[in-house]
């Protein structure tokens, strides 16, 4: 007999890794930390992104793109971004970042705020995309772009709203505090670190990006070597392509 168990919803949503090159060192990528009254991924750490809304639809539509859903995610991706820590991604000139995020957060559209004909969706660089299965709480269907740092940017500040905390570090430093459990990183962070770690550039990350076209991963379960395996596609430039499921915080 069939479950009558509704199943959850799936939402649009971007995210942001924004990157910058430090002389001498592995880039830097800009991470906020969740607060931990959220309901979803509560305490960790994170880029900058979320749900892909009505407004950001409009607004794609706007452009005459031939892919709305894509123009959509890269709004939202740059919307949040200011939002969440009021960096300026994208645009093709500066703007009052703080009066923009006072708007954002005040429910104004991005294309009323910012104005589409200053939005310059090219300086995103498609990464990934990540749809989980098999979870009760909300689901979301997570585009991950790529930018460089605008150089001479004001400074980027948390929220202090959905996120209690913003910081730059290299991949390896968040896998490393995670791995010494001063940090939480969900399952996508995860894999997406350990691919950013091995980039030793902006332009080196966006080199594999074109290596390898966007291809929804929805990640499975599989039982490996008499343990339960949370497993990803081993073609998409990941290199790491499980994890112990107990181990493993879902998302």
């Amino acid at each position: 007999m069939a479950s009558t168990e509704a199943a959850p919803p799936v939402w649009p949503a971007a995210t942001l890794v924004v990157m910058r090159d430090c002389a001498g060192g592995a880039p830097e990528i800009l991470f906020v930390e969740r607060a931990k009254a959220m309901t979803f991924a509560g305490g960790a750490i994170v880029f900058p992104g979320g749900r892909v809304d009505d407004a950001d639809r409009a607004a794609a539509l706007a452009t005459a793109a031939a892919d709305i859903d894509e123009a959509a995610a890269r709004i939202a991706a740059i919307r949040e971004t200011i939002e969440e820590a009021g960096l300026a991604i994208g645009l093709s000139d500066a703007i009052d970042v703080e009066a923009a995020r006072r708007r954002l957060y005040g429910g104004e559209p991005m294309a009323q705020v910012i104005g589409l004909d200053r939005i310059d969706l090219n300086a995103l660089e498609p990464f990934a995309r990540w749809r989980p299965q098999g979870v009760s709480h909300k689901i979301f269907d997570t585009r991950f772009y790529l930018a460089r740092a605008p150089i001479g940017a004001v400074p980027a500040v948390v929220d202090g709203n959905e996120n209690s905390r913003l910081f730059w570090a290299s991949a390896q430093h968040v896998l490393d505090e995670t791995a010494a459990g001063r940090m939480r990183i969900i399952f996508p962070t995860r894999r997406n670190l350990e691919r950013l770690a091995t980039f030793s550039s902006f332009d080196a990350a966006v080199a594999d990006a074109r290596r390898h076209p966007v291809r929804t991963i929805v990640p499975w379960i599989e039982r490996r070597d008499g343990i339960e395996q949370l497993c990803i596609p081993d073609d998409l430039g990941y290199p790491v392509t499980s994890e112990a499921l107990g181990g493993a915080m879902r998302a």
